[in-house]
């Protein structure tokens, strides 16, 4: 839609029936499925290779993780630093991991929501760029959380790469910058689908 004054340069997945493949296709965006490997949570070693040799002939300037839920290591964290990030759903550094809903209902949480962060070894421990809140309602479970935080996931990831690929924020030695200045909380979304510090 022009939104991102970027390219896609490529679609990658690890789920062969991933609808996302089909609509890069149509879009005649590259795409491919690249089998996991023996393992649940992560890629084994091949895979890894396997999907670090793709995006290195795509010539991949930003590796975008929306859905990919498979924790990375090693080679592929190695040939693309500082150059990865995810959408997680929940405000960083709370709930790192999975059933992130469930355990902010646990916790008590007055807010839950969706952080945009660089990825780096330790799982869903890099930089938050950006965050979206969503209030915590009396009558909420997982599933209605969960639908709720979805519903924000998608602009926020959308603005948050958009002042990535502009230049806008960033990221030095692990503190956030916009417009070269250091920020010391994560931009959150508004509304509109602005992010503002």
């Amino acid at each position: 839609s022009g939104i991102i004054p970027a390219t896609v340069a490529m679609v990658l997945s690890d789920v062969e029936s991933a609808g996302i493949l089909t609509l890069a296709r149509e879009r005649r965006v590259p795409a491919r499925f690249i089998a996991p490997g023996k393992f649940r949570t992560k890629l084994d070693e091949d895979a890894e290779r396997v999907f670090v040799a793709a995006l290195r002939e795509a010539q991949v300037d930003l590796i975008v993780l929306a859905g990919f839920m498979r924790v990375l290591k090693g080679e592929f964290l190695r040939a693309f630093e500082g150059r990865i990030v995810n959408i997680h759903p929940s405000l960083l550094p709370k709930c790192r991991g999975l059933h992130t809903h469930a355990r902010a209902l646990k916790a008590g949480d007055a807010e839950a929501g969706a952080s945009v962060h660089f990825v780096v070894p330790e799982l869903d421990a890099g930089t938050v760029l950006a965050q979206a809140r969503v209030p915590v309602q009396p009558a909420d479970t997982p599933e209605l959380l969960a639908q709720r935080v979805l519903a924000v996931e998608h602009p926020l990831l959308i603005a948050t790469l958009r002042c990535l690929v502009t230049g806008r924020v960033a990221e030095r030695h692990g503190q956030l910058q916009v417009d070269g200045h250091p920020l010391f909380s994560p931009l959150r979304l508004d509304c509109a689908g602005e992010l503002n510090t």
